[in-house]
């Protein structure tokens, strides 16, 4: 048979989706995927039932509804000031998955060079090269995952076409800060890159932390993508809703890219989304209460197994040091930990670029049952194991 091509044997298949098959195999609690167990809220599942009762069953406009574009570009310029118009800075996607690739695909060509930062969410790197791009990869440093401004200066200086930028940042949680955006910012500006952002956990930040949008920043809408979901924000990971937000000239050809990937979106649901975009403030402040309480809950646990751990300035995972447990590799101790204990955490191995094997990440959109169920496993069980 004729070969296949080449790029995909430079990257392996999504661990964190190979974790899920190893959880349901084995059935145990799923920290590995971020998804919820919990029901979205009454009101969305209520619209859903009316849109699936409605006209929407053909396809929509390729680039999103009109009623979605519009709820949505008022949704965004309620919480960032950026006057988004519905006609010419939005194109819908089926989730923040086809965003990123439709972005990537968007501002660069084969042969260019994408800045990721390390530790990364596994599609980013696949992403830049299924576009025909080449990864440069520049470290986030624990404890807190800052980066050292010189070594990004230097990825710069081999004038990529595009950074990515996750903030909040999965698997690390981390939130950016104003003086690190401005940096990222000046060093784009001054090498001309475009500033691709995955900005999907927004409404998930813990105090004192704050989410800023990077294309509020002066001098940067005409160079950001911003790709967007709302999927964790209202607990529809299942529904593949996502967007991508920039200039009208940007926008016209992600449009282009979108259409022929996909078409488009659900209009069913997309419909029914709208209702979710029209939720007044309250519901957000409650969502960012209930995932504090969630994350206190379940540090709680991890607190009390004696292994060292990172708390997340927002999005809702943990990396979990399990090196002093003495297994030969992360992917050993999370295959383990599934089949032992019953609760299955990721190898953080999949996400760094350094040789970095001491880490699970662990997630906790979780009913609180879940979570208690989970926790005292791993405080009762996980001494047991890998020594």
């Amino acid at each position: 048979m004729p070969a296949t091509a080449q790029r995909l044997a430079i990257f392996q298949e999504s661990v964190i989706r190979e974790m899920t098959r190893l959880a349901n195999q084995h059935q145990a609690i799923n920290l590995a995927q971020g998804f919820p167990d919990f029901e979205p809220p009454t009101a969305l599942l209520e619209a859903l039932e009316q849109s699936a009762r409605g006209s929407f069953h053909q396809y929509s406009i390729t680039w999103g509804s009109a009623r979605f574009r519009q709820a949505l570009a008022a949704k965004i310029n309620r919480f960032s000031g950026l006057a988004i118009d519905p006609d010419k800075h939005l194109v819908t996607t089926c989730g923040s998955t086809e965003a990123m690739m439709v972005a990537m695909m968007t501002a660069c060509n084969p042969g260019d060079k994408v800045i990721v930062f390390s530790p990364f969410y596994e599609n980013y790197a696949a992403d830049a090269i299924l576009s025909g791009a080449e990864p440069i990869y520049v470290a986030l440093q624990p404890p807190d995952f800052g980066f050292d401004a010189d070594e990004l200066r230097r990825a710069f200086a081999q004038r990529p076409k595009a950074i990515v930028l996750c903030n909040p940042s999965n698997p690390c949680g981390k939130v950016f800060t104003r003086e690190e955006l401005l940096i990222i910012l000046s060093l784009a500006t001054e090498y001309d890159a475009f500033v691709i952002t995955d900005e999907v956990y927004e409404h998930i930040v813990y105090a004192p932390h704050v989410h800023i949008p990077f294309a509020t920043l002066p001098g940067a809408w005409e160079r950001t993508l911003t790709c967007g979901s709302l999927s964790k924000t209202y607990s529809i990971t299942g529904w593949r809703l996502g967007y991508v937000a920039a200039t009208e000239q940007i926008i016209a050809l992600a449009r282009k890219v979108h259409d022929f990937l996909t078409v488009g979106a659900a209009a069913p649901l997309q419909e029914a989304a709208v209702t979710a975009l029209n939720f007044a403030d309250s519901y957000y402040a409650e969502l960012i209460a209930e995932y504090t309480r969630k994350r206190d809950l379940f540090l709680g646990y991890l607190r009390q197994t004696g292994l060292p751990f990172t708390t997340p300035q927002g999005a809702y995972y943990t990396l979990v040091d399990i090196s002093s447990l003495g297994f030969k590799s992360d992917r050993i101790a999370a295959e383990e930990l599934t089949k032992s204990i019953g609760v299955t955490g990721v190898p953080g191995s999949s996400f760094f670029r350094e040789p970095e094997h001491r880490y699970l990440r662990f997630h906790f959109a979780k009913k609180d049952e879940t979570l208690h169920q989970a926790g005292a496993l791993l405080v009762s069980k996980l001494s047991t194991l890998g020594r």
